[in-house]
């Protein structure tokens, strides 16, 4: 057998590392997109079957109708939020200025000073703030929210750009769903060409911690978001759409919906009706730790993983692909944390 010329294999391999390194890069505005679709796609396609067979086995009406609610669960919450942004945009700057006038009180409450450690701190801050007023507070805080502004603007970026990903990944899901099998035949080919039987192990494995983590956490989040938007809805706190927005990304974030319930309920009461706070302070408790209940169950259904692997994947995947990154960290932290076990679990053949 001819041994084959040193310089011909590096070149060859020194060829086919920039034909994937250039693929990559031009595919690289479509990368957060086309994950976010996988992770969508796989965690729905039992549901797509059932909507084809109830279709009578029409695939193109069932993506028709997949895609449909893909659009609206992407694009209608995002849509709703901003139209309250514009539509109460003068009752936000009149508070913005009401609050701008406000007295800070001389000396915070007696309990304060008495917490262990930061008591007499909060006590100096306090005082300090109450001498400034609101009106000498803001120019100390204008640099932090100017960095804070700068941040979000270069994680998340502008809204146009987080609908025309939405919108992307909406049309990729819509032909991964026409062309599932095919596909999945394809990585599964690919897997098998590098790890044999164990690679194809891998694959579903994958998608089983995708479809955990898409029902784990996308699902929890829903549940929770709905929820706390109804509460809202009917105990007349304003900007419900908006608030119902927030939540869906602080429970997705792993932050919970507390942080909007809490000082909704406090401003129910503030307003004087005890009747819709009671209300709501219980139905805050409810959907507050629905998801110590929920989200265990619906990740068990696809893979076994720790929340703190997913809240990890959460915050990395916003710093690193922003708010895309939310959907994406969890999914790839699984699916790297789901092969890893199997890897240490298969001891191979005795």
């Amino acid at each position: 057998m001819k041994p084959r010329d040193l310089a011909q294999t590096t070149f060859s391999v020194l060829v086919i590392g920039a034909l994937i390194a250039a693929s990559f890069w031009i595919l690289r505005p479509f990368l957060g997109p086309a994950i976010w679709a996988t992770m969508v796609v796989v965690a729905t396609w039992p549901v797509m079957l059932r909507v084809e067979a109830r279709l009578r086995g029409r695939r193109w009406a069932a993506v028709a109708v997949m895609t449909l609610l893909l659009l609206l669960l992407f694009v209608v919450p995002l849509t709703l939020a901003l139209v309250t942004l514009v539509d109460n945009a003068d009752r936000i700057v009149g508070w913005a200025k009401t609050l701008a006038s406000l007295q800070v009180p001389p000396a915070p409450p007696a309990w304060v000073a008495a917490l262990p450690m930061v008591g007499e701190r909060i006590v100096a801050l306090w005082e300090q703030a109450a001498a400034a007023g609101v009106q000498g507070l803001l120019p100390k805080l204008q640099p932090y929210a100017g960095n804070l502004t700068r941040w979000f603007v270069g994680e998340i970026g502008s809204v146009g750009f987080v609908l025309v990903q939405f919108l992307m990944t909406v049309a990729i899901a819509g032909v991964m769903y026409a062309h599932g099998e095919t596909a999945a035949q394809q990585v599964r080919r690919f897997a098998h060409r590098l790890g044999g039987e164990r690679g194809d192990d891998a694959v579903v494995l994958a998608g089983g911690a995708i479809r955990g983590v898409a029902l784990g956490v996308g699902v929890t989040a829903l549940v929770q978001a709905v929820l706390g938007g109804l509460g809202l809805g009917f105990a007349g706190v304003p900007f419900a759409g908006l608030l119902t927005a927030l939540m869906f990304v602080l429970c997705i974030a792993q932050v919970g919906a507390l942080p909007v319930l809490v000082p909704a309920t406090i401003w129910v009461f503030w307003q004087g009706d005890t009747g819709w706070g009671i209300f709501l302070a219980v139905w805050s408790a409810i959907v507050g730790t629905l998801d110590n209940f929920l989200r265990p169950v619906l990740i068990r259904l696809g893979a076994d993983l720790p929340l703190l692997l997913i809240f990890a994947g959460v915050i990395g995947g916003l710093l690193a692909f922003g708010l895309v990154g939310i959907f994406v960290g969890p999914v790839l932290l699984a699916v790297s944390y789901t092969l890893f076990e199997s890897w240490i679990a298969d001891r191979g053949d005795d």
